[in-house]
């Protein structure tokens, strides 16, 4: 059976974007591939949280994962900060990645504009540390969006690189998980672009009810349509998709004749928007709060996924270990 893996970072909450672009698309992946989920706690020092919401943003992820539907008996759910052999993998491909590839991704030149005065070495490796996420469970294939690709390529290149450098075939080339049809592009409230943490734009699985039809109430549109059948600007045309994802069609039809014969008020479009998204979040944010609060559950979850992961872990580090010329001198010490 193939191996998947996908991580996502400890910091803020998982919004419509992530449930409906990959959370569903995992939830039916339990059933057909070996999977490795974990909260990407190490990643997110980068921005060095405070300790209590550090910790806290790691619960949060971890209750939300849940609560979205993965299943914990089908499927490895880990705190990345629990493998050790990740930040020992990490070390390992950093002596292998070079200063200008690394300087070179868009991330990286991104992160530097928009955090001039935090330009730290873990921004720099911040790929690296991804490809010892994928490679330290020999994951052949990670699901990643257009702005990941970069990384993923990265992971492959450190993969090819180690196996040729210490004449070993430890790591497969991982491959993009590419879920086709099935993958949903979910835009944000703000007229352009994808829904996105760092952006603001998103509605989130923990949002409640009222802060949910705040935030749909802004969203950006225009003055409206002044012809039959005119074409829709970039804003109206999103809250269309994602009317087109909470709602069902009849709904959505009733909205697009009243655009297409300029009869459409674009309050009551976000007042029935708000309505829906509201369906499918709050049973969600409901179990996320019962979850959060489970600390009997959250311990045994993370348990067992960790036994799961740390076997894996270890198997490939022996591997590693071992191209790379490890021996230890404490082998049969009391013997």
């Amino acid at each position: 059976m193939e191996t998947v893996l996908s991580g996502i970072r400890s910091t803020g909450h998982l919004h419509l974007g992530n449930y409906f672009g990959a959370l569903r698309n995992y939830i039916k992946m339990q059933n057909e591939y070996n999977c490795f989920f974990f909260i990407a706690d190490l990643h997110s020092l980068t921005t060095h949280p405070h300790p209590d919401d550090f910790h806290s943003g790691v619960r949060t992820i971890l209750a939300e994962y849940l609560a979205s539907g993965l299943d914990p008996e089908k499927s490895a759910i880990f705190v990345q900060s629990d493998i050790p052999e990740i930040s020992e993998l990490y070390v390992l491909l950093n002596m292998i990645s070079y200063k200008g590839e690394l300087e070179r991704t868009a991330s990286f030149k991104d992160k530097v504009r928009q955090n001039p005065d935090n330009v730290n070495a873990g921004l720099l490796t911040y790929p690296v540390l991804m490809a010892a996420d994928i490679l330290i469970h020999r994951a052949n294939k990670v699901p990643v969006g257009k702005d990941q690709e970069q990384h993923l390529e990265i992971a492959r290149v450190l993969a090819r690189r180690f196996n040729s450098m210490y004449g070993s075939e430890v790591f497969p080339e991982p491959q993009a998980f590419n879920f086709g049809s099935d993958l949903i592009k979910v835009p944000g409230l703000d007229g352009s672009g994808k829904m996105g943490k760092s952006e603001g734009n998103g509605i989130y699985l923990f949002d409640d009810e009222k802060v949910i039809h705040k935030k749909v109430m802004k969203a950006v549109t225009d003055s409206g349509p002044t012809e039959p059948n005119s074409p829709m600007a970039e804003s109206v045309q999103n809250l269309f998709t994602l009317l087109s994802i909470v709602s069902d069609t009849a709904t959505v039809q009733q909205f697009k004749d009243a655009y297409n014969d300029c009869t459409i008020r674009y309050g009551d479009l976000k007042k029935q928007l708000a309505t829906d998204i509201c369906k499918h979040t709050l049973p969600i944010r409901e179990k996320i709060e019962s979850i959060y609060h489970d600390d009997v559950y959250l311990s045994k979850v993370i348990k067992r996924g960790t036994e799961l992961a740390r076997e894996s872990a270890r198997a490939t580090m022996k591997e590693v270990r071992s191209a790379v010329g490890f021996r230890s001198f404490l082998v049969n010490v009391n013997d």
